[in-house]
């Protein structure tokens, strides 16, 4: 492609709403605009990148036994009320209805409908297992969206879904999946990690995700130094090593502390360390008010408190709600008294007794709390997130959080949807089984947001090769010279010929221009040639990612090229 007759509206100066650099340079470089809050359109170097990924993405999944479909993107709400998703899945579910006053929804996920597809189809154990998957557009109508590609609410998505028989080929595809996960992200050329994760609203019982490490990401892996273990905070578990104390503590007292709302202030007001402090957590569980132990240093992780109880919603109680049930406004909740349903307590606070704890009355505590004594505790349990101080639960190595961008999520459904919507099979006895079901997704736009997030510099995006929207990009700084143009052009057609993706930059622009824009766009690998290089024979050369610069001869080229190509190419391959 031509630059002079490409359409790439490069920009000097970052958007004022963009908050994240991919987000700013996915605009300066001419790859996407916004059209409203969370809604870009793709313009052409945006839909290179895309599609390259797609590519890498379509060729694992094939090579992996699963098959391309396409399904709809407008989904009939009768679907969703099988699952009961249509009321639990929330406002992020945009619903609609037709011109007969019928509901539906933009597909946000296609479990509800590939069920659907593969109930209709599949009647005999004979037809299993079924692998199938889809690239498509997915629209979530996000409370807050945001970081442009990284958070929109329409995005691209590979999404894919198996069917088996039993748990041990349900074991299979999912394998098989994660796999081929790790595979399109190394040949992708991205730092990862697979991590264990908690599996949402999408259900099931066992997940990864699939992290693209950069310090901009929003979420945090606690991850061990010694072993392979990784998974997302919200998952990982804690391991209590200590031993039960059995101590007894003076009978507990009130104690006036004004104003002492946080664990700083009260532990400031009392001269006590927050380690002998209990933070009372409130929350609202399904419609039950449940309070959650831990210590005053420690945080509540409610991902696992709504695992351990099976729930459908979990919120932290509002004012309101922590007025009603403790008497008192909040930063005064405490366990003796308590009058909710349950009480949990972090195995961590079986180590010590003669804890301050909150007095369900304002502006006071109560010391020497003990709670085997004085708290009706309903069940211990590892209700916390977990440090960089507690020991890896694999292999009591050292945990390390560095930053994560999801890309990726495979699930291992069970029966969730096939049970609910009553996708059976004929098992070789002639009795009606239910399929056992897997999910798994990758964010294809996400990914070439999350690509410049790892890979980015001063001048602008570093893209992986098969990622980059031109494999190369030839620069003329002299167009006007008619034998520089001949050379610049014969160079084109050669590198075409040699099945490479070229943008040659053919316009009337300053040099400066047009190597500003080269780094901008991020292409691999740059050539430059101008009137002086002509002379010298020579046309130079630049690895964009290590900013290294060379020369070419141009009497042998084409063997030069590919040397260096090779060059280039090594410095991309994932460790």
């Amino acid at each position: 492609m031509r630059w002079s007759t490409a359409y790439i509206p490069t920009l000097k100066e970052s958007p004022a709403d963009a908050e994240v650099i991919s987000h700013k340079l996915l605009v300066r470089a001419g790859m996407v605009r916004k059209l409203t809050s969370g809604l870009y359109t793709y313009l052409p170097l945006g839909v290179k990148a895309i599609n390259n990924v797609a590519k890498v993405v379509r060729e694992e999944m094939d090579r992996a036994g699963f098959q391309e479909l396409l399904m709809p993107m407008v989904q009939p709400a009768d679907l969703w009320k099988e699952t009961g998703r249509w009321e639990f899945y929330g406002k992020e579910l945009l619903r609609f209805k037709d011109r007969n006053e019928r509901d539906y929804c933009l597909g946000p996920t296609h479990e509800e409908v590939i069920t659907d597809l593969v109930r209709g189809e599949v009647k005999s154990y004979r037809q299993l297992p079924v692998r199938l998957y889809q690239v498509q557009s997915k629209f979530r109508d996000e409370r807050r969206p945001r970081f442009g590609l990284m958070r929109g609410r329409e995005f691209v998505m590979k999404d894919a879904y198996s069917f088996d028989a039993d748990d041990k080929g349900a074991d299979s595809s999912y394998q098989a999946m994660r796999d081929a996960y790790v595979r399109i992200f190394t040949r992708l050329g991205l730092k990862f990690r697979p991590v264990e994760a908690d599996s949402g609203s999408i259900g099931g019982n066992f997940s990864h995700e699939f992290m693209v490490l950069a310090d901009t990401g929003e979420d945090t892996i606690a991850a061990c130094t010694a072993c392979q273990y990784a998974a997302n905070v919200e998952r990982a578990a804690v391991t209590w090593q200590g031993t039960v104390c059995t101590a007894s503590c003076p009978p507990w007292q009130a104690i006036d502390t004004p104003s002492a709302h946080t664990v700083e202030e009260v532990c400031a007001q009392l001269g006590v360390p927050a380690t002998s402090l209990i933070k009372t957590m409130l929350f609202d569980v399904d419609g039950e008010a449940v309070a959650v132990l831990v210590r005053g240093d420690r945080e509540v992780n409610d991902v696992k408190l709504k695992n351990h109880m099976h729930a459908t919603q979990i919120n932290l109680a509002s004012p309101e709600q922590v007025k009603a049930w403790t008497q008192a406004p909040v930063g005064f909740a405490g366990p003796v008294g308590l009058a909710v349903k349950y009480i949990f307590a972090d195995n961590e606070l079986q180590g010590a007794t003669d804890y301050v704890t909150g007095a369900n009355k304002g502006d006071t505590h109560l010391l020497h709390v003990s709670l085997p004594r004085d708290v009706q505790v309903s069940a211990y349990g590892d209700f916390r997130t977990i440090t960089l101080a507690d020991p890896c639960p694999r292999c009591g190595g050292r945990i390390e959080t560095p930053k994560g961008i999801e890309v990726g999520h495979i699930f291992k459904l069970g029966t969730k949807y096939s049970e609910a919507m009553k996708a059976t099979y004929l098992d070789v006895n002639g009795k009606e089984q239910t399929m056992i079901m897997g999910c798994y997704g990758i964010g294809v736009s996400r990914v070439v947001a999350s690509a410049i997030e790892q890979n980015n510099d001063a001048g602008g995006i570093i893209f992986p090769p098969s990622i980059a929207p031109f494999s190369v990009v030839l620069l003329n700084l002299d167009p006007k010279k008619e034998e520089v143009s001949a050379q610049a052009d014969a160079l084109y057609a050669a590198l075409q010929d040699t099945g490479l993706s070229v943008l040659l930059d053919d316009r009337d622009e300053r040099p400066g221009v047009k190597f500003k824009d080269a780094d901008l766009i991020g292409c691999p690998m740059q050539l430059v040639l101008g009137g002086k290089g002509l002379a010298r024979g020579i046309v130079e050369c630049k690895n964009r990612k290590t900013g290294e610069k060379g020369e070419l001869p141009l009497a042998d080229f084409a063997s030069a090229f590919a040397a260096w190509q090779q060059q280039v190419l090594a410095d991309w391959v994932v460790e």
